[in-house]
């Protein structure tokens, strides 16, 4: 019996327009009338989640930058780890000698060194990937995910490392050259203390070692006294697989990396067809999600 619903967002929850269909919103609803728990899992900071849950109108827990903090439903925060100030002063390092744009996720927010670099890798990701799409139709897009997101412009990432408290969350770097982010990738393994992931082939996320969405996702169902064998997670990405090993009920998406898809135990739509609502009825109809 599913007790608990754990599902990414981006290419999972979220559709190509970056918002959860009322399909998608009417299932979620449907699973926690049945008293059954909802939670999102994603790589986003809390900001960034609260503002999609707001405008489609749910109401749930979230597993923010791919395990890093745990909040409640209101936003209370129940665990947080993140990486202190010389591991990050490594990790930028690594990033700028390799000339690698990137955004620093920290508990004070989502900051950047440079506001039109990160719309123009926006910009040129989106456009490589649809090339049909109008350029200032994705800068539009662009711009709306730094409004949305809040990302604060600064000089120097310096005065936020040398802090005593020093809490970064996150690293999300993006590069068009993926030998770029293998090398990257290379040099990171290098550095203790740290975990190295995607969630899209255009990115790199490093986070603490113990920030994944299988430990995080683990820690809440057992504080809320559910099984693992009776929680189902869906993702699309590499930095889902944690939660997809160790979930009774592990849903890749249609739209999903082939190795999500091999280690899932079901495949269900793609997120453009409200996929993660068709796993959720079916969840509640007896879980006949076919592989």
């Amino acid at each position: 019996m599913i007790k608990c619903i754990a599902s990414d967002m981006d290419g999972t929850l979220l559709n190509a327009k970056q918002e959860v269909s009322e399909a998608t919103v009417q299932a979620i609803k449907a699973a926690q009338e049945q008293g059954i728990d909802f939670i999102v899992a994603t790589g986003r900071a809390y900001s960034e989640v609260r503002y999609v849950l707001d405008r489609a109108g749910i109401d749930c827990p979230a597993i923010c930058v791919n395990g890093g903090e745990i909040r409640d439903k209101d936003g209370n925060v129940s665990f947080s780890v993140g990486l202190d100030g010389e591991t990050s002063t490594k990790i930028t390092s690594v990033f700028s000698d390799l000339d690698i744009y990137f955004e620093l996720y920290t508990r004070g927010g989502t900051y950047t060194t440079s506001y039109e670099n990160g719309i123009q890798v926006v910009v040129d990701i989106f456009h490589t990937a649809n090339p049909s799409m109008n350029i200032e139709e994705i800068r539009k897009s662009a711009d709306d995910r730094f409004n949305q997101r809040l990302i604060k412009v600064i000089d120097d990432y310096g005065p936020i490392f040398a802090e005593e408290d020093c809490h970064v969350y996150k690293f999300l770097a993006f590069s068009r050259d993926e030998e770029t982010l293998e090398k990257a990738r290379t040099l990171l393994k290098e550095i203790a203390g740290i975990e190295v992931t995607s969630s899209g082939r255009n990115n790199l996320e490093v986070m603490h070692y113990q920030a994944q969405k299988g430990a995080a996702l683990q820690r809440y169902t057992e504080a809320q006294g559910i099984s693992l064998a009776d929680t189902m997670a869906l993702g699309d990405n590499y930095n889902d697989i944690s939660m997809l090993e160790i979930a009774g009920h592990s849903v890749a998406m249609g739209n999903g990396e082939k190795p999500v898809k091999e280690i899932a135990k079901h495949v269900t739509d793609t997120n453009d067809n409200d996929g993660v609502a068709k796993a959720i009825v079916q969840a509640l109809e007896g879980l006949k999600i076919s592989k």
